[in-house]
């Protein structure tokens, strides 16, 4: 589907040189990204799924700030949010070790086919981060200061990063947080991620949050995020007492109040994630990723997963 019919990238200008970059509808491998913009340039925060939408990101961003694009901070290794790195030529490319480690063996592994709609991903040279952290680093943009900060555990993956801007009250949560669409923990941790949403982005006190997918919002987006993660830990609980799979489960139980979120399909991936964890197996275990997608599809009544990238 085109740009058109989804409607376009727009810029969201947050004041002070902070810039949200809205891809709608923010489906599968359709992300937002962030501009900090001062007197040297600009600070990217994130890439895009495909070669035309990071071109898109790129010219953006040159219309905010004439300066190069010095520095680009991957929030985690998901590729929606960092397979156009290459096309930021020059920047220095910071995020947390594991976004490194774990976008090297993404690389290395078999890809999923089968799975998603297609899409033209045009050219898409790998660039892991190569400058990595393990806690966190400070950022300054000209006078301001920019926390870039690791969550301390499993979340939406096992590498998740936020840019906490104090000054402005203003947090880019990265995949942490989905607004108006279905949160995925298939790579991450259902429980991790519900401590991380109450003790880490609540306790910033963010009056503006930059979500990963979805409108820019506040921090009310928090708990409807934390209403449905306790909602797929209890579907999981009730799903492993009666000996279902994952699948079945899923095919059994009424999403409710959560069925018309983007995406929905994703109740699936989460409960393989949940089961796991109800079992007693720790945060972000690898599990069988490409067994959890395609009982995705089989719940999507066998048809590839909509893919608008």
């Amino acid at each position: 589907m085109s740009d058109d019919a989804l409607g376009d990238p727009r810029i969201e200008d947050l004041g002070g040189g902070l810039y949200a970059y809205v891809q709608p509808d923010g489906g599968w491998m359709i992300n937002n990204t962030g501009m900090l913009v001062g007197r040297s340039g600009t600070v990217a925060v994130d890439t895009c799924s495909t070669e035309r939408r990071t071109r898109a990101f790129a010219a953006a961003m040159r219309t905010v700030s004439p300066g190069p694009v010095h520095t680009l901070i991957n929030t985690h290794s998901h590729p929606d949010h960092t397979a156009g790195n290459a096309w930021l030529p020059g920047a220095t490319i910071v995020a947390h070790e594991n976004t490194r480690s774990e976008m090297l063996a993404m690389a290395a592994a078999p890809p999923l086919t089968g799975i998603f709609e297609p899409i033209d991903e045009g050219s898409l040279p790998p660039a892991p981060p190569f400058l990595t952290y393990r806690e966190g680093v400070t950022l300054w943009v000209d006078d301001l200061r920019c926390e870039v900060r690791h969550v301390g555990t499993p979340a939406h993956t096992t590498n998740d990063s936020v840019i906490w801007v104090p000054e402005r009250s203003v947090l880019f949560a990265g995949d942490l947080l989905f607004a108006g669409g279905t949160p995925f923990l298939l790579s991450g941790s259902v429980a991790g991620s519900i401590a991380v949403l109450k003790d880490v982005i609540a306790a910033f006190g963010a009056t503006t949050i930059v979500p990963g997918h979805g409108p820019v919002c506040g921090p009310e987006a928090i708990d409807d995020a934390l209403g449905y993660l306790r909602f797929v830990q209890e579907v999981a609980k009730q799903g492993v007492a009666a000996a279902l799979s994952p699948l079945d489960a899923a095919r059994q139980c009424d999403l409710g109040p959560y069925a018309g979120w983007l995406d929905s399909e994703r109740i699936v991936g989460n409960l393989h994630r949940a089961y796991a964890e109800e079992n007693g197996a720790a945060p972000g275990v690898r599990l069988d990723i490409p067994a959890a997608f395609r009982d995705m599809v089989t719940y999507n009544a066998g048809r590839p997963l909509t893919c608008r990238a």
